[in-house]
């Protein structure tokens, strides 16, 4: 867990496209500087906000080789490698412990084909047995069709080469998992509105999408908690919340990227079948995040988005 025990804001990278719909290094490498300046400590790159089902194989080698170098060291990398097929994730995350600069495997809990616990515990242990990187569970049935029991990812942390969880559950089951979990076993909620309570009940932090537009707001936030100034970290929270949420208005990550685009970091549009918002929709998202009107078609926003 040494990588990950200052890791408190890791931020659930997107995949910039340039017009042609090809990765843009040049783009993924501003947003991932700038990000690195305001507070975020750790990235996923090929996780869900990343696209990573859109992308082919030979594109996330590739990504993840220009990612691993573009970090180069300076927070923990963490690949998405997982799929609903055992064989074939432990073949790739193999494929991917040989790029310099990737120091976790994230591992979907299988998704479309819906194991049961026993079949989870069987599949983690058949990946973490034979593959040559660390690996963290990816616990998301909102989008895998399928939950894994907090007593199954507690016995599974005791497994020495899965070293955490990204949990999208409720904070019930963080609390369970958080007491109950190995000493050396990290958790990250994986939902944004959770940041500072998970913290707070004894996770290690949030592997965030809110993150790309507000990271100078969710690291005040833990830094205000760490200082003991508990309002201060408490109104930015309730601050963020709405806005989060807000961001997942629409598919993910097509409201994330619409903001990006307007604040110029220009990662460009969705891969099928994920679009990029209409007009009408980037309305809906401007009077939620209580943006100027028109400001995500005309891109004035600043990259603060403060108050």
């Amino acid at each position: 867990m040494t990588l990950l025990q200052n890791a408190d804001l890791m931020t659930a990278i997107v995949t910039p496209f340039d017009d042609e719909g090809n990765i843009d290094y040049g783009r993924l490498e501003d947003l991932t500087n700038y990000l690195i300046e305001h507070g975020s400590n750790g990235f996923v790159i090929g996780g869900t906000t990343g696209e990573t089902p859109e992308l082919t194989h030979d594109e996330k080698i590739e990504l993840y080789q220009h990612f691993g170098e573009i970090v180069n060291g300076r927070v923990p990398v963490i690949a998405g490698t997982g799929s609903n097929n055992t064989k074939e994730t432990i073949a790739f995350t193999n494929e991917v412990a040989q790029i310099n600069g990737i120091d976790y495997a994230l591992v979907v809990v299988p998704p479309y084909n819906k194991p049961n616990q026993r079949g989870m515990v069987a599949h983690f242990t058949a990946v973490a047995d034979n593959v040559d990187l660390p690996i963290i569970i990816y616990n998301i049935p909102g989008r895998t069709g399928v939950k894994m029991a907090q007593e199954t990812v507690v016995e599974l942390s005791h497994h020495q080469n899965i070293a955490a969880v990204k949990q999208c559950t409720s904070l019930e089951e963080l609390e369970y998992i958080v007491e109950h979990r190995d000493p050396d076993f990290a958790v990250f909620t994986g939902e944004d509105a959770q940041a500072l309570t998970a913290r707070v009940l004894g996770a290690n932090g949030v592997i965030s999408v809110a993150s790309h537009t507000y990271v100078d707001q969710m690291r005040q936030m833990y830094d205000s908690l760490y200082r003991g100034d508990y309002q201060t970290a408490g109104k930015l929270q309730r601050w963020l919340t709405p806005r989060m949420a807000a961001l997942f208005m629409f598919p993910s990550p097509s409201p994330v990227k619409a903001v990006l685009n307007a604040q110029g970091f220009n990662v460009g549009s969705c891969r099928l079948p994920i679009l990029p918002l209409n007009e009408e929709e980037k309305r809906e998202l401007e009077a939620a995040l209580s943006l100027p009107t028109n400001s995500l078609t005309t891109k004035n926003l600043p990259l603060n988005l403060g108050e």
